[in-house]
C-alpha cells in the first residue's frame, strides 16, 4: 500500500512539473492542473515524514557528496551540511592559479552565517527561498528548485548501462562550470539533457529520488541542532576552561595550541565515533553561543581586545579528503601540562599579530622550550603531516607537486634540543626561519631571492653546528633518530601522492622508495606555517607560487637530512639522481651551502647499496613500530606469510604479491589509485588498494598533469595495500577469489590499450555499470568499519572513464 501511495504522489508531482516546465518561462501562465491536495496531504500524513538526518543526509552522503563535498565542488555547491544546501551555488572558482588579487573566502560556517549574507557574497539559491517557502505549495517549491529539476533531468535521461560515459559529458577537473539559475533552466535542460545529477554516474534509485523530492516539496525543513553527547559535554567544559586561562603563559600556550590544531577535527576519547569539533576563536565566552572570528589565517589579528578559545561542533558530513583527526583526552591535557607548564620559563610579554613576525613561530613562541614544542608535534606527527598532505585544499598541486609519489618520513630525536648549545643556535637563527606564509607579491624573483637568502644563512649555521656535533661526539647515528619512545607509531610514516591528493600512513609501506626525509624541529614548524597555518586557498598567484617555490627548499632540506646518514662518497651520485631536469637547473641557480656533503657519515656500511642498507637498518632500529614487515611489497623469499590474517586472506595476499614484479609498461594505462574488491564465497569480501607510484625527473608546473616531459615512466612502481587508502579512488576492480590468479596474469600482460580495455571490460566497474553504487557503497562501508573514527566520504570527482 505504501508503494502505491508513493507512486501516486510521484505521478502527481511529476505531472505538475511537466506542465509548468513546458511554458519555458517563469512568466508564462501557470498550467498546473487542478489537484486534490487534500488527498495528497492525507497520503503524506500516513507516510512517515522525511527527516534531514535520518533520510535526506544519508542519500546525499552516498550519492551527492561524493562529488559535492570539498572546495572544488562544482559551482561551490557543497552538500556536506544543511547550511551548504541553503547557501546554494556560486560560479566563482575557488581554485584559480592565475588571479592577481586574492578572492574573498567563502568558508561554510565561518565567512557568513545567514542566507542573506551568502546572497551578498554572490551565491544564488538552488531551492525556493526560505522566506518564500511558507507562502508556496509543493508544486511551486519544486518548480522553483534548481536542485529538483537537475535531479529530475537525470531521471528522464538516464545514462547508458554499458561502455564508456558519453563524450558529451566532460570529466576534466577544469571543465567549464555551468551554474544554472532557475530562470534559465529550461534552456539548460534543452542544451544539456545528459547533465542531470548525479553527473556522469548512474541514476538514483526510485527510493532515493523519492526521499529527496518529498523533502524538497515539503519545504526543506531545517534539522534540529545537535548538542554535545553526555560523555563529551563535561570534557568540552574542562578543555575550554584549560584553554582560556588568564596568565601570560596560559594565553601564549593556548595560542600555540590553536595555531596548530585549528584545522583538525577534534575527537574526544570515549565519545561517539562520529562526533567532532573544531577549535575556534570566538567573540563570546564559554557558556554562550559561539560567534567565530572569521580570520583567513590563525595568526591573523582577531580584531578584538578579548576573545575566547571555544570548541565548536562540526555538524557536517565528514569528507575523507579534509578529515584530519586529533584526539583530546585527560591524558592529552596532562601531557600539555607536562610539556608547557612543568618546564621553568617565564613569559614577560605576549607576541602581537603584526606580519610577518606573527607568521614566524620561532619568534612568536620563542620563549616556550623548543623541546616542548617539538614533542607536542611529534606526539601526533601524522596529524601535522596530514595537515599539508590531506587538508581541506582539495586540489593540492601547490603543496604536493614538489614531492615524490612515494617516500618515507623519519624524525630527529627531541633529545637533540636538550643541550644549551642547540637552544642557543636555534634562537640565533629565528629571523632566518621566516616563511612566505602571507606573501602575495607578484615580484616573484625578488621574493624568491629574499627568502632564499634567509634559507642559505640558516643552512650555513645549521651545517656548521652539525659538523661540530659529529666531530665532537661521533654518535649522530640512529640514536639521533626518534624511535617513538618504543610505542608511538608516528615515528615512521609513508606518504603516497596521487597527482594532487595524497595519503599519510603509519609505518614504512611499499617497496624501498627513491627518496626519504628526516624532519627536524625547524623543518617541521616551517612546513606547518607555510602550507597549513599560512596557506590561503583563496590567495593570489603570487601567494601560491611563493608557497610552492619555498616548499622546494623544505623538501630538499628533509632529503638532505636523510643523505647525511649515507656515506659522503655516495651522496652526490644519489642526490643527482633525484634532481634531474628542472630540479637540476634550480639547484644550479639557487645552490645551497653544501659543506655537510663532505662530512663523513657516523655509520659504517658493509654493502655497495648504502641507501638500501640504511633503509633496512632503519626498519630494524624502529622494530615493532614498523612491524610486521610489508610482505605484500617487500617479500624477499617465497614463504612470506601475512600476520594476523585468515587463510583466505593469506592466499589472496600471496597471489596479489606477484604485482611486486609487475613490469612498469603494464602500469602506463593504470589509474593512480584503484580499489580492488575480492569476492569470497561464504566469507567476507576483501578490500585492497593498488597505488601507482609515478616516477618523475622533475615537476615543472603548478598544474602539471602528470603526463609532461618530466615523467620517467620506466621507473614507475606499484604499491599494494590491504584495506582502503587515499581519498579519491580513480577506479574500482572486482574479481572473484577463485579467479584471482587469472586476474593478476591479465593485469601483468595488459601493456597495450587494447589488452587493458579487455581487462577493464572483464573486471572493471565503469561509471555506466548497473552495480556501480553497490560497489561504491561497499568500499565506503569497508572504510568505515576499518577506520570508524578516521574514515570519511570518498570523493568520486576523479573517477576515470576507462
Amino acid at each position: 500500500m505504501c508503494d502505491l501511495r508513493w507512486t501516486y504522489i510521484a505521478v502527481v508531482l511529476l505531472a505538475a512539473f511537466i506542465l509548468t516546465a513546458c511554458s519555458g518561462s517563469p512568466d508564462a501562465p501557470d498550467l498546473t492542473p487542478d489537484i486534490d491536495w487534500d488527498v495528497v496531504a492525507r497520503l503524506e500524513q500516513e507516510v512517515p515524514q522525511v527527516s534531514w538526518r535520518k533520510d535526506v543526509q544519508p542519500v546525499l552522503e552516498s550519492r551527492c557528496i561524493v562529488c559535492h563535498g570539498c572546495y572544488d565542488a562544482p559551482c561551490q555547491f557543497k552538500l556536506t551540511s544543511y547550511e551548504g544546501l541553503i547557501r546554494g551555488a556560486n560560479p566563482a572558482k575557488v581554485y584559480d592559479g592565475t588571479r592577481f588579487k586574492a578572492a574573498q573566502p567563502t568558508r561554510l560556517f565561518i565567512d557568513a552565517n545567514s542566507e542573506e549574507e551568502w546572497r551578498n557574497k554572490g551565491f544564488h539559491s538552488v531551492l525556493k527561498s526560505s522566506a518564500e517557502v511558507a507562502e508556496t505549495n509543493p508544486p511551486q517549491r519544486l518548480r522553483d528548485s534548481v536542485l529538483y529539476r537537475i535531479l529530475r533531468l537525470k531521471q528522464l535521461n538516464p545514462q547508458p548501462r554499458t561502455g564508456l560515459v558519453s563524450e558529451h559529458l566532460t570529466l576534466s577537473l577544469d571543465r567549464k562550470q555551468t551554474c544554472t539559475l532557475q530562470k534559465d533552466f529550461a534552456k539548460f535542460e534543452h542544451d544539456h539533457p545528459l547533465w542531470g545529477m548525479p553527473y556522469a554516474l548512474p541514476n538514483l534509485s526510485d527510493g532515493e529520488y523519492q526521499i529527496l523530492v518529498k523533502w524538497l516539496a515539503a519545504g526543506t525543513q531545517e534539522p534540529e541542532p545537535v548538542n554535545p553527547s553526555d560523555t563529551v559535554a563535561p570534557q568540552i567544559e574542562r578543555w575550554e576552561k584549560f584553554l582560556n586561562g588568564t596568565s601570560k603563559r596560559e594565553r601564549l600556550v593556548s595560542r600555540y595550541v590553536y595555531e596548530h590544531l585549528f584545522l583538525g577535527h577534534l575527537h574526544f576519547e570515549g565519545g561517539p565515533e562520529r562526533e567532532f569539533y573544531r577549535l575556534v576563536r570566538s567573540y563570546t565566552p564559554p557558556g554562550e553561543a559561539i560567534h567565530e572570528i572569521p580570520t583567513v589565517r590563525p595568526f591573523n589579528d582577531p580584531g578584538a581586545a578579548q576573545f575566547w578559545y571555544r570548541l565548536r561542533r562540526y555538524d557536517a558530513s565528514i569528507v575523507a579528503k579534509s578529515h584530519v583527526v586529533y584526539t583530546l583526552s585527560n591524558q592529552k591535557m596532562d601531557r600539555y601540562k607536562e610539556l608547557f607548564f612543568d618546564p621553568d620559563y617565564s613569559v614577560e610579554k605576549l607576541p602581537g599579530y603584526d606580519l610577518p613576525a606573527a607568521a614566524n613561530p620561532f619568534i612568536s613562541f620563542g620563549v616556550i622550550p623548543a623541546k616542548s614544542r617539538y614533542e607536542f608535534m611529534l606526539d601526533d606527527a601524522r596529524f601535522f603531516i596530514q595537515g599539508f598532505i590531506k587538508g581541506p585544499v582539495c586540489r593540492g598541486q601547490v603543496a604536493l607537486n614538489v614531492i615524490e609519489d612515494q617516500f618515507w618520513v623519519f624524525f630527529l630525536s627531541p633529545k637533540s634540543l636538550e643541550s644549551k648549545d642547540t637552544r642557543e643556535v636555534l634562537a640565533s637563527v629565528s629571523d632566518y626561519l621566516q616563511v612566505p606564509s602571507s606573501t602575495e607579491t607578484l615580484n616573484l624573483l625578488a621574493s624568491y631571492g629574499e627568502y632564499w637568502d634567509s634559507q642559505k644563512k640558516y643552512l650555513a649555521v645549521r651545517n656548521q653546528y652539525f659538523a661540530e656535533q659529529v666531530e665532537k661526539k661521533g654518535d649522530a647515528a640512529f640514536s639521533g633518530i626518534w624511535d617513538g619512545g618504543g610505542t608511538n607509531p608516528n615515528a615512521a610514516l609513508t606518504i603516497f601522492r596521487n597527482f594532487d591528493s595524497a595519503a599519510v600512513e603509519f609505518g614504512l609501506l611499499g617497496y624501498y622508495p627513491k627518496t626519504a626525509w628526516i624532519i627536524d624541529f625547524p623543518l617541521f614548524e616551517r612546513i606547518h606555517y607555510l602550507l597549513v597555518a599560512g596557506f590561503d586557498v583563496y590567495g593570489n598567484v603570487g601567494h601560491q607560487l611563493n608557497s610552492r617555490l619555498f616548499m622546494d627548499f623544505l623538501r630538499m632540506e628533509g632529503e638532505d637530512n636523510f643523505l647525511t646518514y649515507l656515506p659522503a662518497a655516495n651522496r652526490k651520485q644519489i642526490r643527482d639522481s633525484w634532481y634531474q631536469g628542472i630540479r637540476e637547473k634550480r639547484s644550479k641557480y639557487f645552490q645551497e651551502p653544501m659543506e655537510w656533503n663532505s662530512i663523513e657519515s657516523p655509520l659504517d656500511y658493509k654493502t655497495d647499496n648504502p641507501q638500501r642498507e640504511l633503509y633496512d637498518r632503519a626498519i630494524q632500529y624502529l622494530g615493532d613500530l614498523v612491524s610486521p614487515t610489508d610482505y605484500l611489497n617487500r617479500c624477499e623469499a617465497n614463504d612470506c606469510v601475512s600476520d594476523g590474517a585468515t587463510e583466505t586472506i593469506r592466499v589472496a595476499d600471496a597471489i596479489l604479491r606477484r604485482f611486486e614484479k609487475r613490469n612498469s609498461k603494464t602500469l602506463q594505462n593504470s589509474p593512480d589509485l584503484v580499489y580492488l574488491r575480492v569476492v569470497v564465497k561464504g566469507a567476507p569480501d576483501i578490500p585492497y588498494t593498488l597505488i601507482v607510484n609515478k616516477s618523475y625527473q622533475n615537476l615543472t608546473s603548478l598544474l602539471d598533469d602528470g603526463n609532461s616531459q618530466s615523467r620517467a615512466p620506466e621507473n614507475d612502481t606499484m604499491t599494494l595495500l590491504r584495506g582502503i587508502s587515499g581519498s579519491y579512488p580513480n577506479f574500482f576492480l572486482v574479481v572473484p577469489f577463485e579467479e584471482l590468479s587469472q586476474f593478476v596474469d591479465a593485469a601483468m600482460s595488459s601493456i597495450s590499450i587494447e589488452s587493458y580495455q579487455l581487462f577493464v571490460a572483464k573486471y572493471g566497474i565503469r561509471r555506466t555499470n548497473d552495480n556501480f553504487w553497490e560497489h561504491s557503497d561497499w568500499f565506503q562501508k569497508q572504510y568505515a568499519e576499518l577506520e570508524p573514527v578516521e574514515s570519511g566520504i570518498l570523493d568520486l570527482n576523479r573517477y576515470g572513464n576507462h
